[in-house]
């Protein structure tokens, strides 16, 4: 099992900055795509940021401009980097990972952290 562990999530005035970080853990696998997803209660999910090994992003109209994507292939690791936030980027935050173990595909995502954007 690939295991995916956010961190960096917490409360933030409008405007400020927070960055998040996620780290896959496990053997035998490989991960082509990492990225994040957020959900807000009573809401669809909303995926935010993707980016490939080969450093290919893609972002959500809500928040080009403002958010970066990077990752850190050694080791495992993908950041997003949450500039300029507002209210509406309050949610619960997701790492996702697309990839081969054991060359079987798979699709996993992290347990969450939370982001709240509030004065």
């Amino acid at each position: 099992q690939v295991q995916l562990v956010e961190s960096g999530g917490g409360l933030v005035q409008p405007g400020g900055s927070l960055r998040l970080s996620c780290v896959a853990s496990g053997n035998g696998f490989s991960i082509n795509t990492m990225g994040w997803y957020r959900q807000v209660l009573g809401k669809e999910r909303e995926l935010v940021a993707t980016i490939t090994s080969g450093g290919t992003t893609h972002y959500a109209d809500s928040v080009k401009g403002r958010f970066t994507i990077s990752r850190d292939n050694a080791r495992n690791t993908v950041f997003l980097q949450m500039n300029s936030l507002k209210p509406e980027d309050t949610a619960a935050y997701y790492c996702i990972a697309r990839g081969l173990m054991s060359a079987v595909p798979f699709y996993d995502w992290g347990q969450g952290t939370q982001v709240t954007v509030s004065s």
